[in-house]
């Protein structure tokens, strides 16, 4: 794709397209133009969109990585950490050459704040790396919203054929603006917890995890998820917090709320620096929950909703 042009070291163009046509004319050339480099070259989109990208490739297909985004990146806050950023921290030398495709018209209102979020945020964790990353918009099937939000998380956009520079363009507001209240069912309990009172509630979580039906086998990622939490609002939250679950669409949901808060936007996104303290026990929550929506204010302290499929 001779449009994205490489004058800084991170770009992340969004792709705009209508049907197939477009879709394999915007990025079949990107990745054949990767390979032909000699970059390293991975592809995370959703199931169709990959199967159509690997007909097109053929034999090169092989050369690439190529994941399912509604697997690998159901949940959208491990996107940066254990896709975009395992693939770019594997390939230390050269440029790195990415689709990532995180936002389909099968993403629910619950998961699209994390998915905005996502996408503006990619901008910090790659500032300044031989990373390009091209993310694909449907823009028959997603709602004009999405793609307002997409002028403002990408530089750049390219449509039919042609690169243009966004002037929306603002990252940082736009995780300031998906920065959302979070609230609980009026009528689910609060159980308040402390240093000593720790195992009581997270055994109670689990407990009533079970009975409101998630499976066994998730049973052991909810426990660490809520210890985690826990522990977190002890040690960063001033020594205590609140917690709830509940059963919502499908998913038991695990409420955290301490008077902590969150100063890195990219907490739980991705690895902390060797020396740096905290960040390690989220960054876990992130991997083992399908989803967590997360919201700090200095008046407010900071709330995380964990959700697991049942």
């Amino acid at each position: 794709m001779s449009a994205v042009t490489e004058t800084e070291p991170f770009v992340h163009p969004a792709l705009f397209y209508r049907g197939e046509r477009e879709y394999v004319a915007g990025t079949v050339p990107f990745l054949e133009e990767g390979l032909d480099a000699g970059e390293a070259v991975a592809v995370a989109v959703p199931g169709p969109n990959l199967e159509l990208i690997r007909g097109e490739l053929g034999a090169r297909a092989a050369q690439v990585k190529l994941l399912d985004m509604t697997q690998v990146g159901r949940n959208p806050g491990r996107i940066i950490s254990r896709v975009l950023g395992a693939f770019a921290d594997a390939h230390p030398t050269g440029r790195v050459r990415i689709i990532g495709e995180p936002i389909w018209a099968g993403r629910t209102p619950t998961e699209y704040p994390a998915c905005v979020q996502h996408e503006a945020l990619i901008n910090l964790a790659f500032q300044g790396r031989a990373v390009t990353i091209l993310c694909p918009y449907d823009v028959v099937s997603l709602e004009q919203t999405v793609l307002t939000d997409a002028y403002a998380t990408h530089p750049t956009i390219i449509e039919g054929g042609t690169e243009s520079t966004s002037a929306a363009y603002a990252p940082e507001a736009v995780v300031s603006r998906y920065n959302q209240p979070l609230t609980a069912p009026g009528d689910v309990p609060q159980t308040r917890y402390d240093a000593q009172t720790l195992p009581d509630v997270r055994h109670f979580a689990t407990r009533r995890a079970a009975e409101l039906g998630l499976p066994e086998e998730r049973l052991h990622d909810f426990a660490l998820a809520v210890a985690e939490l826990t522990t977190n609002s002890v040690v960063h939250g001033r020594g205590s917090g609140a917690l709830r679950v509940w059963l919502q669409d499908g998913h038991v949901v695990c409420e955290v709320r301490d008077a902590g808060l969150l100063t890195d936007p990219l907490a739980g996104r991705r690895a902390q620096p060797p020396g740096r303290r905290g960040g390690r026990g989220l960054l876990l929550v992130h991997v083992v929950a399908d989803l967590v929506r997360i919201h700090t204010a200095p008046d407010e302290g900071t709330t995380i909703h964990g959700y697991f499929r049942c």
